[in-house]
């Protein structure tokens, strides 16, 4: 999930760059760059935060929050990324509806990680 969630904001710094056209992205809604900058900077703020909560329930990192706390943002993603799932499959653009796999499969790994019991938690 950790190498997935880098591709996404690899991705997603391309968009910032222009590497990758924002037209293409988020459904084709995008009406100017600066709408751009915005939605992506959002998202890559709302990975990194899934990011780090992954490397709190994976124990890479200490916790410095407490771990039902990281459970209940990891649950939440789960229902971020059914919905994107759903989103994605009606997107106006090829390359979004592409990301139905990859926002379906994102939920059923966070579902496994959440089902994995961290070792502080059972000791």
């Amino acid at each position: 999930m950790l190498g997935l969630l880098s591709a996404v904001m690899i991705f997603h710094l391309c968009i910032v760059v222009k590497i990758i056209p924002y037209e293409i992205t988020w459904g084709g809604r995008l009406k100017s760059v600066e709408e751009m900058y915005v939605f992506e900077a959002i998202s890559i703020v709302i990975n990194l935060i899934l990011f780090v909560a992954l490397l709190i329930k994976g124990e890479y990192i200490k916790a410095f929050i407490p771990i039902k706390v990281v459970n209940v943002i990891l649950w939440i993603f789960v229902v971020i990324f059914a919905l994107n799932t759903v989103g994605n499959i009606f997107a106006a653009t090829w390359l979004e509806k592409g990301f139905t796999l990859l926002t379906a499969a994102s939920a059923v790994l966070l579902i496994i990680v959440l089902r994995k019991k961290n070792k502080a938690v059972t000791s």
